[in-house]
């Protein structure tokens, strides 16, 4: 079996699927081709998993100030550029194309009758979850910027929808806990911002990650450019992670039982509606700008809880190389896994009851 993978790559969380899915379908003996396409070349990193993997400039957002800037969106977007690689997408060679909310690859299959199946957070929203769901634009945007079906939707939670656990491995270090180190993952706000925002809290240690880290340590704040393996050590043994709305790192500090603040980028449908589902099923903190008030309450007092998900890469991987992707079939994989994946027993919202995080599949 050949398949064509698309990869968003404006945000890390759909790259770092992507490396969970490359060695699982890479066990089941399947031949996999990688296209990634939303930011430039010189942003990528830690790539090698993808081996001679093809880069297409897509479309992505223009982000300033932790806000989504519509115009300069457009301004900056090359629609022509777009179609034309819509056009040459050669896909006579695979048997499949799947796509991680990656607008090429999709609307090359749709526009070629070419068997697509989606794999992404996104494709969850075409389900009855917690969402905000914007203005018309945003609403658009969500439904045909890589529209997909059938497609495999990940979330947190399932919410009685036939969506599956996140794919997001990750494991605690061997080193005790921090106490005092906190990993803060702000790409869409100014490093100049985040250092104001972190300067007063003096007793405890930040290791900052963002694209444009100033090269100098700034009393407790520790810069550092991104890096997968530096990373994931400092997340696993940090105590608390403070962050934007994405999935897929807010899914790996579940995994981790650290504590969790997110801001949502304002005006970003998906995280928006992420920072909602998380208050909503009790496993996260969030605030809508930098507060220093939240964010000193949360030092304080906020507390951490541990969701275990299944092996859901392994498991994916095996059902696109033996099922025909039906809705019952999907609603089989959902149920599968949803019963292998065990909650806390104490959400972090006391108005939340337990039972709200008990299995109905």
């Amino acid at each position: 079996m050949r398949i064509l993978y698309g990869v968003q790559g404006t945000g890390n969380g759909h790259i770092s699927r992507a490396r969970a899915m490359a060695p699982a379908l890479e066990k089941e003996g399947v031949e996999v081709d990688f296209l990634f396409s939303g930011r430039p070349e010189d942003q990528y990193f830690d790539m090698e998993p993808f081996g001679n993997f093809s880069l297409h400039k897509g479309l992505t957002f223009v982000t300033e100030e932790g806000k989504i800037r519509p115009v300069k969106t457009v301004l900056r977007s090359a629609p022509l550029t777009f179609l034309n690689d819509i056009r040459q997408l050669k896909l006579d060679d695979y048997d499949l194309v799947l796509t991680d909310f990656e607008p090429i690859t999709a609307w090359a299959a749709r526009l070629r009758n070419k068997p697509v199946l989606g794999l992404g957070h996104q494709y969850a929203f075409n389900f009855s979850i917690p969402q905000h769901y914007g203005n018309l634009h945003q609403q658009l945007i969500m439904k045909y910027f890589a529209p997909a079906k059938p497609a495999l939707g990940f979330h947190w939670y399932h919410f009685d929808m036939p969506i599956l656990p996140p794919i997001a491995p990750v494991e605690r270090s061997n080193e005790d806990i921090d106490q005092e180190l906190i990993v803060v993952y702000l790409p869409f706000e100014a490093p100049a911002q985040i250092e104001q925002f972190l300067q007063p809290f003096k007793h405890h240690r930040f290791a900052v990650y963002h694209p444009e880290a100033p090269q100098s340590k700034t009393g407790n704040i520790q810069w550092h450019k991104p890096s997968k393996v530096k990373f994931h050590t400092d997340l696993g043994r940090c105590n608390g992670v403070v962050c934007n709305a994405g999935f897929e790192l807010s899914s790996e500090v579940l995994q981790l039982g650290c504590k969790l603040l997110v801001r949502p980028v304002q005006g970003q449908t998906e995280q928006l509606s992420n920072a909602m589902a998380l208050k909503s099923i009790g496993l996260g903190y969030t605030m809508n700008t930098l507060n220093q008030a939240i964010f000193r309450e949360w030092l304080d007092s906020g507390r951490g809880v541990r969701v275990r998900y299944p092996d859901v890469a392994a498991t994916v991987a095996r059902w696109i190389t033996k099922n025909d992707a039906s809705s019952e079939s999907i609603e089989a994989l959902a149920a599968q896994l949803w019963r292998r994946t065990r909650f806390p027993q104490q959400p972090l919202s006391s108005e939340i009851e337990t039972n709200h995080l008990a299995f109905n599949l």
